[in-house]
């Protein structure tokens, strides 16, 4: 009810006049009737003081609060042994680490375990074709075909330890997930590969891993592994596992090769005629039960819930991905996946309604970008800011919500384009605008955490911690990690002025590169330090900020260093831009960079702007190129970047 009924409701009580310009809604003097006393007086204050009281009681049940955060944001971090450049969590009680959070869960498999007791029968991976709902496999299910997966690989000569390496070439899908749990239950390794990597560096990690066996999605896949068996130098391939069908020309090819071609049902049915009960070595990796701390930091604010869905896109074969499910799974929560197809994202998500949005700086760009894109007037334009200042003011005093005044009026729509059921999101990968982050975070309507982390530390060491809505940093050392930063005396980045490469210790840090003593060397001191090659500062509150990068920097004529990573990182907010490579050498005083442009949006764009041409043929056209090198300066100018850190001759590439 709001005050103009509850006026209206109070004035028939009291048997008073209700005019034409109150039922409007306007304000004016009662119209008193000639019965009217002082009683009548006395009752109406009564009356009015009585449902004040009730009004104001139930403001103060229902007006919102803000997130009360795990400790003193003040004080993110505690200095180690006295030394201010080494830090811990201020989340515990000592100096020791947190190894496990449950004491249930040691391994992968465990974790899985878990969600499996918690769910039983409830959805666990859900699917969709184009156009139609989302399908769910159960936790019961999944448990069931990763056993007879697993199993089958057993009957295919594959070995229960952790030394023997499956290979898996496929795109993010319930199988590639099974997958995964097949290998876990039978304490094998997945091996990941992708296209991006290259043909060579592919054909190294079989190499390097003596991979026998991998599993494909599609036979194009599989055809470009047959095609270096071929070639011999893969020799050790002998059985590829598809997702999908195949050709009966495709299995011919690869019986030519000596390599046995099964689709994945085949292989179930195998391990269902030689079922084999799960054996899990204790020696199997346990360091990403530490991962569990992102979320565990946010006890009493927020905490993954069975009913908690999130949505799968970004590349399983990188850890962030997988370390998002392995939690969600841990919980008894879902994970959809996409069609595969970027370009229908959007519409994945309009369906699924996800409550959880793992997400890199690049794809949080592009949605900043639309948002921006779309309102065109400038009066939308001045109410979107407006509306933008205000909900930052609540996030300043720790409020996060999605039913303001400012969500019902401006934003409804961005949030309902994400299935309007977000509570949180998650950045890490790379770093993101400031501007960027608090804009998304007010218009998105839920929490937007912030990590940082590399896959040699389990995905992540640092993480913005909740009630603490500043940006421009990554937020304070994880429970499960010791963050300490050290000299760079090249760079005259000092410890004892708090900036220096940051390096992290900790159960969470990785053991070393299989089979690579001298890179292990290089990346792990003796005392057991993983050395980032990322330059931090640490701010007065005690969390982390990310300022350079160690590694690849080099030097121009004019005595300038430039980090060619940072300058990447800007250029990729360009709306045309997908991919930037900025390269410089000591004998030239500018940078010169490829761009590989945004197929999504680049044709689009550049017909914005007159040209309307083929993908291919924009690129090669010279007014494009310095249409598209405007943009780019126009966003590192307005980064910040000096006129030496500015790209000049820029070459566009295909994609």
């Amino acid at each position: 009810m709001n005050f103009q009924e509850w006026l209206q409701l109070l004035r028939s009580n009291m048997g008073l006049q209700v005019s034409e310009s109150d039922r409007a809604g306007d304000w004016c003097p009662l119209s008193l009737p000639s019965s009217f006393s002082l009683s009548s007086l006395s009752s109406l204050s009564l009356l009015g003081i009585g449902a004040l009281a009730s009004l104001t009681a139930y403001w103060l049940v229902t007006r919102p609060r803000p997130m009360r955060p795990p400790c003193d944001l003040q004080a993110q971090s505690v200095a180690v042994n006295g030394d201010p450049s080494c830090r811990r969590s201020a989340l515990l009680q000592d100096d020791s680490l947190l190894e496990f959070y449950h004491d249930d869960t040691r391994t992968a498999y465990d974790m899985f375990q878990r969600g499996l007791r918690i769910a039983g029968n409830a959805p666990c991976l859900g699917f969709r074709k184009p156009g139609q709902p989302y399908q769910w496999i159960s936790y019961t299910e999944v448990a069931e075909r990763a056993q007879m997966m697993g199993s089958g690989l057993l009957a295919r000569g594959c070995k229960p330890n952790p030394e023997q390496f499956v290979g898996i070439f496929a795109q993010n899908r319930p199988e590639w997930v099974i997958t995964e749990l097949a290998c876990y239950t039978y304490s094998m390794a997945l091996v990941p590969l992708y296209d991006t990597l290259g043909l060579e560096a592919m054909v190294h990690i079989l190499h390097l891993a003596e991979i026998s066996l991998v599993v494909c999605d599609r036979e194009e896949k599989a055809a470009s592994l047959l095609e270096n068996k071929e070639k011999g130098v893969t020799p050790k391939l002998c059985c590829l596992v598809l997702f999908d069908d195949f050709s009966e020309a495709f299995a011919e090819r690869a019986c030519g090769c000596q390599v046995e071609v099964l689709t994945l049902t085949q292989l179930m049915d195998l391990g269902r005629q030689n079922l084999k009960e799960p054996l899990v070595s204790v020696m199997s990796p346990r360091r990403i039960e530490t991962f569990l701390w992102l979320f565990s930091l946010c006890q009493g604010s927020f905490v993954i819930r069975q009913e908690d869905v999130s949505i799968s896109y970004l590349p399983l074969a990188h850890m962030f991905e997988r370390m998002i499910q392995v939690s969600m799974f841990c919980h008894g929560a879902r994970v959809g996946f996409y069609q595969g197809d970027i370009s229908l994202l959007m519409d994945d998500i309009k369906t699924l309604k996800p409550t959880l949005f793992p997400v890199v700086p690049r794809v949080l760009n592009r949605i900043y970008d639309k948002i921006l894109g779309s309102v065109t007037s400038p009066l939308r334009r001045a109410l979107l800011h407006f509306a933008v200042r205000r909900k930052q003011a609540e996030l300043s005093s720790g409020l996060v919500r999605n039913n303001s005044l400012w969500d019902k009026l401006v934003f409804n729509r961005i949030q309902s384009n994400f299935g309007g059921n977000l509570r949180f999101a998650l950045t890490a990968s790379a770093p993101i605008c400031p501007m960027v982050l608090s804009f998304l975070r007010a218009t998105m309507g839920c929490l937007i955490f912030e990590g940082y982390g590399q896959t040699e530390c389990t995905a992540g060491c640092t993480f913005s911690m909740p009630g603490d809505w500043t940006a421009g940093h990554v937020g304070a050392p994880l429970p499960c990690a010791t963050v300490k930063l050290v000299d760079i005396p090249d760079m005259n980045y000092f410890a004892k002025n708090g900036e220096g490469e940051i390096c992290i210790r900790g159960p969470s840090v990785f053991r070393g590169y299989l089979k690579d003593p001298e890179r292990t060397a290089e990346a792990l001191d003796s005392d057991g330090w993983l050395h980032s090659g990322d330059v931090g500062q640490w701010l007065p509150n005690g969390t982390l900020r990310i300022i350079d990068r160690k590694k690849h920097i080099f030097k121009l004529s004019q005595g300038e260093y430039v980090a060619p990573e940072k300058i990447e990182n800007i250029y990729t907010r360009c709306m045309p831009v997908l991919q930037v490579f900025v390269h410089g050498d000591s004998l030239q005083s500018y940078l010169v960079g490829i761009v590989v442009p945004d197929r999504e949006v680049f044709v689009a764009w550049a017909k914005e702007r007159g040209f309307v041409d083929s993908y291919e043929e924009l690129c090669q056209t010279p007014d494009v190129k310095k249409a598209v090198l405007e943009d780019m300066r126009e966003i590192g100018k307005e980064a910040g970047l000096k006129s030496f850190e500015q790209v000049r001759n820029p070459s566009l590439g295909f994609s």
